[in-house]
This record gives C-alpha cells, sequence and structure tokens, in this order.
C-alpha cells in the first residue's frame, strides 16, 4: 500500500503493453530487437507468461484492483490480440493444426529459430501452457476450441512411450554425470523439439546441425538443456478431461 510501490507497477505494466507487437506476440527482449530477441517468443512461458499478468490485472483480481480502469481496458484488449496471435502461430502441418515452437517470426508468423541449439520446431514443452492458457478462456470461441482439440491431439501421437530422461552418474565425463534415454515400461515423455512435417524428436548442439538422437550432440548441450519434458502427461491425463467436460457442460446450456 506503498504509491512507490505503486508506481513500479504501473510502470512495469506499461512496459509490457507497450512492447506488444501490432499483431499481438510479444518478442523475447523489449525495446532491443536485435537478432532472435524480436521473435514472438513462447520460450520459457515469456508470452503467456505476461498474458496470464495482464487477464487478470483485466479483471481487477484482488491483488490489482488498484489499476485504473484505462489501463485495466488496455489490459483485456491485449490479451485478445495475444489470443489472436497464439491462433495465427499455431503451425498447420499437411492442412492439419498441430502446437506451436517455441519462437515465431514476429511478421510471417512462421516457427522461427533461436539460439543455435534451438531450432525452428514443433515444441513438445511450451506448447503445453499454451493449450493450458486456451483451455483457461471461460467462454471459448470455436477457433480456440479447435486449436485445443487439435494440439490435444498432436499430443496423444507424439508421446513417446516406454521411455525415460535420466542424469546417471559417469565417472568418465568433466561434470561426473550424463543424461540419457532408458527403456522403462511405466514412464512416457515427449521431445523439446520435433521436426515439422516428419514429427521425429530432433537435438542440435552449439553448431546447430540437427540430430535425431541425443547421444550425439556435445556432452555440454546433451547435459545443459531440457531435450525431454514431461508436462503433456498431466495436460492430457487432468486438464483436458476436465475442459472438455466444462466445454460440453457450457455448450448444452447455451
Amino acid at each position: 500500500h506503498q504509491e512507490r510501490h505503486r508506481e513500479s507497477f504501473l510502470k512495469g505494466l506499461d512496459y509490457l503493453l507497450k512492447a506488444q507487437y501490432p499483431n499481438g506476440g510479444w518478442p523475447q527482449f523489449y525495446p532491443n530487437l536485435n537478432g532472435y530477441y524480436k521473435r514472438i517468443t513462447y520460450n520459457d512461458g515469456a508470452m503467456i507468461g505476461v498474458m496470464k499478468l495482464l487477464r487478470d490485472v483485466a479483471a481487477a483480481k484482488p491483488e490489482y484492483t488498484f489499476v485504473d480502469e484505462a489501463r485495466r481496458a488496455k489490459a483485456a484488449s491485449a490479451v485478445e490480440k495475444g489470443i489472436e496471435c497464439i491462433l495465427k502461430t499455431q503451425v498447420v502441418v499437411d492442412g492439419r493444426r498441430t502446437v506451436w515452437s517455441a519462437q515465431h517470426d514476429e511478421v510471417t508468423f512462421a516457427p522461427a529459430p533461436a539460439r543455435t541449439f534451438e531450432l525452428a520446431s514443433l515444441s513438445g514443452g511450451e506448447s503445453v501452457d499454451i493449450v493450458r492458457f486456451l483451455m483457461s478462456i471461460k467462454d471459448p470461441s470455436p477457433a480456440v476450441v479447435e486449436s485445443i482439440e487439435s494440439a490435444v491431439k498432436w499430443f496423444e501421437q507424439s508421446e513417446l512411450k516406454g521411455v525415460k530422461w535420466v542424469k546417471k552418474a559417469d565417472a568418465t565425463q568433466p561434470n561426473g554425470f550424463d543424461c540419457v534415454v532408458v527403456k522403462d515400461p511405466e514412464s512416457s515423455i515427449w521431445a523439446r523439439f520435433y521436426e515439422i512435417g516428419t514429427n521425429r524428436p530432433i537435438f542440435a548442439g552449439r553448431d546447430g546441425v540437427v540430430k535425431y538422437d541425443v547421444a550425439q550432440i556435445e556432452h555440454e548441450r546433451r547435459t545443459g538443456y531440457e531435450w525431454y519434458v514431461k508436462g503433456a502427461a498431466n495436460l492430457l491425463k487432468k486438464d483436458y478431461p476436465a475442459w472438455k467436460k466444462r466445454h460440453v457442460v457450457t455448450t448444452r446450456v447455451h
């Protein structure tokens, strides 16, 4: 309840509103738009994190009631534009919607690379939070519903069953450990990146060369990056069924 805290928050809020592109996306950095900094960025929850905050501000949630009505209206508009951007960046392969890349071109919406080992691809990681955000929309449009259903279907088809990504001790390595894929009938994982078109898991070291086996990239990158993820498991088992139930009930009511 200190004025200086309120002023600081509002400066940050104004910054986020200003950083948004007219097409609804947010860059990774602002105002420094050099290189991949300018890409529409889902990586590490960047854009979705901003949208969650703006949505809560627009809804005048208790902790944000001090925000003035004009800014709340701007926040609401920014979220709507952000949703439009999400729908436009969903990657279409052979006429079917799939999921999203970790970064997208800020003009064409096409999947885009970032660092040399972060290739343009279908993301088994960042796409989870995007779908969850779309599921949080109270009255989803037919386009949003289609987007969710398509992404869920992709996750189901892209599940890597019977394997696990583990960190194990390895005295032959400089840091004393390695990360490997092992068989585990009780486990399922998703690759962080899938090749657009073939849907094969892909990996790359600092040379940017595509590999189809994580063991083929250098140890430093193999152990220093999250090449496999598990977030989609709860999305499929819990979030989607709950959303489906709510959506069906809402449809019946209408």
